[in-house]
């Protein structure tokens, strides 16, 4: 559809409706701006046609907040405070002159323009290669391509419903109609396109959902007791409480393997609640991806407490303290010898 507009000014009226505001789109809001509004402004008069016959008057608006239909009034439309004509909801048929006429002190302005209502296009479609319809992507290994079904030139890209103008990952072609993501990532959730024929009038195609795979990553074994340096302590009759934690999409698949034995476990959660002799030793868990085709295992030793060490306490005596000892143990000896004399000298004197 060809872009049509022209203005028709009478005499030498200052008063124009603006060139940009000449077009507008069905179903949306139409502004008709008038550019060199004087400042004593009495009334604005808007007009269906070219001439300024009351049949034809849309509205009429009084400054500060005096308002009039006219015979053309279709609800709507409306007159703002600097005189511009709004339509409401425009419909193709609205496209024709349309003819503003300023009253002021000094007499009266009028300005015709031609407003032409146009038919946006359909909303564009989308397609993608066959590893996004539906399949799930591996992240880090697969690729989409998807392509914008518009003959507009205008095209823009969304990822996770972000503008995108591309990246060391994201490639858009020249046109802007094809967008590659080259190693998909975790991130990626979906693809759009849309088209700006008009300014701020966006229209999006459908969406695009992404699935991707990723993981395990992040594995990890919780304990408890808690675990130091790869070994668990605990004593014979115990709880013991083991669980795998990890990221993964779609959800892994977890294998518990005992002392090289596999177990029937199939859960992140294994519980040992009275701890058994023959339950000791070493536990892996293994955490499976079937879609990256990725595992990675964790383990842990159970063991039972060591035991205590006797300890045997030795009487010691130091050389200085055995110096003493032996010279009070003489010092003792010599004072009984000394009162046994005494006493055998008092003795033999009295007989």
């Amino acid at each position: 559809m060809v872009l049509r507009a022209s203005l028709l000014t009478c005499g030498i009226c200052q008063v124009l409706i603006s060139p940009d505001s000449l077009t507008g789109v069905e179903k949306y809001r139409t502004v008709l701006t008038l550019e060199n509004v004087p400042e004593d402004v009495l009334e604005f008069r808007w007009y269906r046609g070219t001439d300024n016959s009351t049949g034809n008057m849309i509205f009429s608006y009084t400054p500060p907040n005096t308002r009039y239909p006219g015979p053309l009034y279709s609800g709507r439309e409306n007159v703002t405070r600097t005189g511009s004509l709004v339509i409401r909801q425009s419909a193709l048929n609205d496209t024709g002159y349309y003819t503003a006429e300023v009253g002021t002190s000094n007499g009266t302005q009028r300005a015709t323009g031609w407003l032409e209502i146009l038919k946006l296009r359909n909303n564009p479609g989308i397609s993608a290669n066959a590893s996004a319809n539906g399949s799930v992507l591996v992240e880090g290994m697969d690729s989409v391509a998807a392509r914008c079904l518009t003959n507009s030139s205008n095209i823009k890209w969304y990822v996770n419903l972000v503008p995108t103008s591309g990246s060391n990952r994201i490639t858009i072609s020249p046109d802007g109609k094809t967008l590659d993501i080259h190693r998909v990532s975790r991130y990626d959730h979906s693809l759009q396109c849309a088209i700006e024929d008009f300014p701020e009038i966006l229209q999006r195609s459908e969406e695009i959902p992404l699935t991707v795979a990723y993981g395990p990553d992040y594995v990890s074994l919780w304990t408890q007791p808690d675990v130091f340096d790869g070994v668990l302590t605990a004593a014979i009759g115990s709880s013991v409480q083991l669980e795998c934690t990890c990221f993964s999409r779609p959800e892994p698949r977890y294998h518990w393997i005992h002392n090289g034995s596999l177990l029937s476990v199939s859960e992140e959660n294994m519980t040992l609640p009275s701890l058994k002799w023959e339950q000791m030793g070493i536990y892996r868990c293994i955490v499976e991806n079937t879609e990256t085709q990725l595992a990675f295992y964790r383990e842990v030793t159970i063991q039972p407490p060591r035991p205590q060490p006797t300890v045997h306490r030795e009487f010691y005596i130091s050389g200085s303290l055995v110096i003493f000892l032996i010279i009070l143990a003489s010092l003792g000896s010599a004072y009984i010898c000394g009162m046994l004399v005494y006493s055998l000298f008092i003795l033999c004197s009295r007989r």
